[in-house]
């Protein structure tokens, strides 16, 4: 059985979807058809930089989306049909679109707000997040209660490795206390909000209006959500857990493995990089992971027919 997973921010790079652009007319298209939609041109943002621009979260989000339903449709095209798909925050965005849950031009304008929103909250209340490893996940999960108000675990993403996320002392406090409970690593992320917490609950507040109005399809494939680590095929359902994703945590460990729980034994991460590859390893070995982000990548598959 096999699985499309979509990345989330923090996985952009200089270059991204360029090699795309040139081999593959309909990849041009899309590109075209963003630039058109946004009225600016993240094309050239993603294939040229600078790295401070394509890293603002108004514009990543925008183009990490577009890179990922570009390399689905590619992969769609060549005999890889998913069964089911999951991404990983934003990346259930382009899980959706690629589901058939929602329009190319639908999610593009979604994950625009909500690039700009987040972005904005983070300027109005800044917040931080952390990456702290070798602790289990409940004990992340009391030390951010323990260190509070505001920090909680905003993203599970492997056994022994959680993101925090929230106010900027709470989030020291936390840190130090993982420190002093044996965590083998704690990893001060470069973002520009306190993403999945309660920092960023007038996002959710102002995408509220912005989802109801968007049309929700039933998609072709069950989407494993990340706020409940099931799959969903309920249009009203899938428009509910995305405003809830704003501000709970990313179960992507679960998520993982619910998909192997049904059957799949293989997936491809159709967006830049590998980081759910190198996640996927870590939650289970039942799940082969290929990455599938660039021209070679999914030429490659094609020919190896799997």
């Amino acid at each position: 059985m096999k699985a499309f997973l979509f990345p989330g921010q923090a996985s952009q790079v200089v270059g991204m979807g360029q090699d795309l652009y040139e081999r593959f007319p309909e990849a041009r298209d899309l590109f075209d058809e963003a630039d058109n939609i946004l009225g600016f041109a993240l094309s050239e943002l993603c294939f040229t930089g600078p790295m401070e621009n394509l890293s603002q979260t108004s514009v990543t989000q925008p183009a990490v989306y577009v890179h990922s339903v570009i390399v689905a449709r590619l992969l769609a095209t060549r005999g890889h049909v998913p069964e089911v798909v999951a991404g990983h925050s934003l990346g259930e965005y382009s899980a959706l679109t690629a589901a058939g849950a929602l329009s190319f031009a639908d999610g593009l304008a979604l994950v625009r707000e909500r690039g700009r929103l987040m972005q904005e909250a983070g300027r109005e209340r800044p917040g931080a997040m952390a990456a702290i490893l070798g602790l289990e996940d409940d004990v992340v999960v009391r030390l951010c209660a323990e260190a509070g108000p505001v920090v909680v675990p905003a993203n599970f993403n492997s056994p022994g490795q959680v993101v925090i996320s929230g106010e900027v002392d709470a989030v020291a406090r936390a840190c130090e206390a993982a420190t002093l409970a044996g965590a083998s690593k704690v990893v001060p992320l470069p973002v520009s909000g306190a993403f999945h917490s309660p920092l960023m609950a007038p996002v959710a507040q102002a995408l509220a209006e912005r989802l109801e109005a968007t049309t929700f399809l039933t998609p072709v494939v069950p989407v494993v959500a990340n706020v409940t680590a099931t799959p969903q095929t309920d249009p009203l359902t899938l428009r509910r857990l995305l405003l809830e994703q704003v501000t709970a945590p990313v179960r992507w460990a679960e998520s993982v493995l619910a998909l192997a729980a049904m059957g799949v034994d293989e997936a491809l991460e159709a967006g830049p990089g590998a980081v759910l590859r190198g996640l996927g390893r870590r939650i289970t070995r039942d799940i082969r992971i290929t990455a599938a982000g660039t021209a070679d990548e999914i030429e490659a598959l094609a020919l190896a027919g799997s």
